[in-house]
């Protein structure tokens, strides 16, 4: 585990690198505080980075610093980078995508160093009205909607900037996922039974997957990755766009809204099914799924990379999205009992750190 040590000693070694370039870095650092600490230590697909807050020296303007060392980190730096310029000039796209500035790419040793505009929120997009998520939220998944690769010159020019997946991309990576949690957590067999029947979906609804691909897709797609300036969605992280199914964006963001806003995880779900076509509402269930066995498995991984209350913690989040799993199979959402009980239990076990963390996530 990463200790608040380390995370000081390579703060100290980026600070004079920073001031350098001409930036310093703010004392309060919200993304590496609580759980995201912890967080550091776990092995990802992307890598490890630094995503810290600083001040432009010339005009005294914040910035955000994405800054790594770890060499698939720098993969998706330079990655994000890319996607970044390519979102500017995709010709089949019918609408706008709005992005900070990035100010500087550079390298420096052997960090790569991102540094970015701050753009500010006007407020948490939690606290906004009900009908103003709505809209808002409409607005983003319409704006990855409009682009849509439906050629093969179109496929030829965003598969290798944004990588691209299909069903059965979806269905291995979730087979996968599966195995993964089995060999782990061998003496879960309520799990292991819901898992078996999230593949037999999978697998009847694999033409439908299909048909709703070629789609691109924000895959973390929540409030903290986002924010909303006079109406306008401004992505914050470009690492986590393919073109995918459709939905896919749509199930991460509804999981989310599991949590932290019911009423509008049931007014988006009650707008598929009565606008859109029951292929449509499928696809959505079928991401849902996917989406749950990903992080059933994410905190099944990282369950054996934690102690104390952030165990007990890990424990109940993978019950808790196990419960949230044999809802969707039944076509149905986890009770609004069992969402407060779990959010009780998850409240009591946060650190102060993480719970001052979370306020300014949504």
């Amino acid at each position: 585990m990463p200790s608040n040590e380390n995370i000081k000693k390579e703060i100290q070694n980026i600070s004079p690198i920073l001031k350098e370039l001409g930036y310093s870095l703010n004392q309060t650092q919200p993304h590496i505080i609580g759980e995201k600490l912890n967080m550091q230590a776990v092995t990802t697909a992307s890598g490890k980075k630094l995503i810290l807050e600083g001040i432009n020296l010339k005009n005294n303007e914040k910035v955000i610093i994405k800054i790594t060392k770890d060499p698939r980190g720098i993969k998706e730096i330079q990655h994000e980078h890319r996607c970044r310029k390519a979102l500017e000039n995709i010709i089949f796209s019918y609408n706008q995508f709005y992005s900070p500035i990035e100010i500087l790419l550079t390298k420096k040793g052997d960090y790569l160093i991102s540094i970015q505009s701050f753009i500010k929120k006007e407020k948490n997009f939690i606290d906004l009205s009900l009908e103003k998520q709505f809209d808002l939220s409409l607005q983003g998944f319409k704006t990855q909607e409009g682009a849509h690769a439906t050629t093969y010159r179109h496929l030829k020019s965003i598969a290798k900037t944004f990588g691209r997946v299909n069903s059965n991309w979806y269905i291995k990576s979730y087979k996968r996922f599966q195995e993964n949690i089995l060999r782990k957590l061998p003496q879960n067999k309520e799990l292991q039974t819901l898992l078996e029947k999230g593949l037999k979906e999978l697998d009847e609804n694999k033409i439908i997957i299909e048909q709703y691909c070629n789609f691109l897709t924000h895959t973390d797609f929540v409030p903290h990755n986002f924010r909303v300036v006079d109406d306008k969605i401004y992505l914050l992280d470009h690492s986590a766009i393919r073109f995918g199914n459709k939905y896919e964006g749509w199930a991460r963001f509804l999981n989310f809204m599991t949590l932290y806003n019911r009423p509008l995880e049931e007014a988006l779900i009650f707008f598929i099914k009565n606008n859109r076509t029951s292929e449509e509402f499928v696809s959505l269930k079928m991401m849902r799924i996917f989406r749950l066995g990903e992080i059933i498995w994410y905190y099944t991984n990282l369950l054996s990379k934690t102690s104390r209350d952030l165990n007990t913690l890990t424990k109940s989040r993978i019950k808790f999205w196990t419960n949230v799993l044999e809802a969707i199979l039944q076509d149905k959402l986890i009770s609004e009992k069992d969402v407060n009980e779990y959010k009780k239990l998850r409240d009591s076990l946060r650190s102060h750190e993480e719970k001052e963390r979370q306020k300014d996530l949504h």
